[in-house]
């Protein structure tokens, strides 16, 4: 038999391979000894330190809400954000420990929500009752106020105001702030005041009147006397009609309405009555003379001597004339605040 001199040495190296790769097996594990309690140790540090904040926002419905953005916010300035997952949970991990956060949860159409939360070391906070309450839409409606407007439809309703359901009552209103009246409704209610069916009888009553009272004297008696004093009565209560309910008023802006009080003592009530033919409501709501009034008596009258007999083409006529008619305005005022207004048919509007 031969010896194999290339075996020898395969023989001698064979167990020292051996014991080689037993001592690296025996300092692989030793390390793995030294690092898993070191790992271990590492992460039991870190979570005495921190904790985490957990949640679910809902509505007040209890569905989840869906892309809300949480805010945890600290005093010092830190600030962790975080959108809600489809189911409307959250989470902040590693949070600094027995820190006050102020939580902030906003979405779209819901109303901010906010909470404090403090964690301890380790700790996994739930945060309970994250409803957001749907935030109520407000509308802005814009008013618009127009005076015409209002004063058209006051003025529809002071047309319909009947005495006795039949006797026309235009030039009186029952509003406590009445509008202005334009000047097309001041020379509309002269012309409905002239043509309702009661402004003949009237002129018809006042000519009765004068016939017995034999004025003017050149007219004498008889259906001609008659005749004569209705005409000039019409001309009279049309041209004071037209010249103080509707041009002087147009002109010097003010309302030729008497203004129902209604309220306090009649003593009050009663002088409020007299005056109105003296003062009266300006188109800008001041108080001021009563030009209208009694401007357009005195033209009138100054008018009317154009065709009365030539006795009556004086001054004496004039204000003769106009005292009688301031009277019979203070009359009619004192009626319309103590009388007619119980038997007025008021309109709506």
């Amino acid at each position: 038999m031969h010896n194999n001199p290339s075996a020898t040495p395969n023989r001698h190296l064979s167990p020292l391979l051996t014991v080689a790769h037993a001592l690296l097996l025996v300092v692989l594990a030793g390390g793995l000894l030294l690092v898993v309690p070191a790992s271990a140790q590492s992460t039991e540090v870190a979570n005495t330190k921190t904790g985490s904040v957990l949640g679910t926002v809902v509505d007040t419905s209890g569905d989840p809400v869906p892309d809300a953005t949480v805010v945890l916010q600290g005093p010092a300035g830190d600030r962790l954000t975080v959108v809600t997952r489809d189911d409307g949970s959250f989470a902040f991990h590693n949070v600094k420990a027995g820190i006050a956060y102020q939580v902030t949860v906003t979405a779209e159409g819901f109303a901010e929500w906010s909470s404090s939360v403090t964690v301890e070391p380790g700790q996994e906070k739930t945060l309970a009752d994250v409803k957001l309450r749907i935030l109520a839409v407000q509308r802005a409606v814009t008013v618009s106020y127009s005076e015409k407007e209002v004063a058209e439809q006051q003025f529809k309703a002071e047309e319909q105001q009947r005495v006795l359901r039949f006797i026309p009552n235009l030039y009186v209103t029952y509003e406590p702030h009445p509008e202005p009246l334009t000047t097309k409704m001041k020379f509309h209610l002269a012309y409905k005041s002239l043509t309702n069916p009661v402004f003949p009888a009237r002129v018809a009553g006042w000519a009765g009147v004068e016939q017995a009272a034999d004025s003017p004297s050149q007219w004498r008696q008889g259906a001609e006397g008659y005749g004569k004093r209705v005409g000039a009565g019409f001309a009279d209560a049309a041209t004071a009609g037209l010249i103080g309910n509707a041009i002087l008023p147009s002109l010097l802006h003010q309302d030729p309405r008497y203004y129902y009080e209604g309220t306090g003592t009649k003593k009050s009530r009663a002088l409020h009555a007299v005056l109105a033919s003296f003062i009266c409501k300006g188109d800008n709501g001041a108080t001021e003379p009563n030009y209208s009034a009694l401007g357009g008596s005195l033209i009138a009258y100054s008018i009317s001597t154009a065709y009365y007999p030539s006795s009556d083409r004086n001054a004496q006529h004039v204000f003769r004339g106009f005292g009688i008619d301031i009277g019979l305005h203070v009359a009619g005022s004192l009626a319309q605040e103590f009388i007619l207004d119980k038997f007025t048919s008021k309109g709506k509007h």
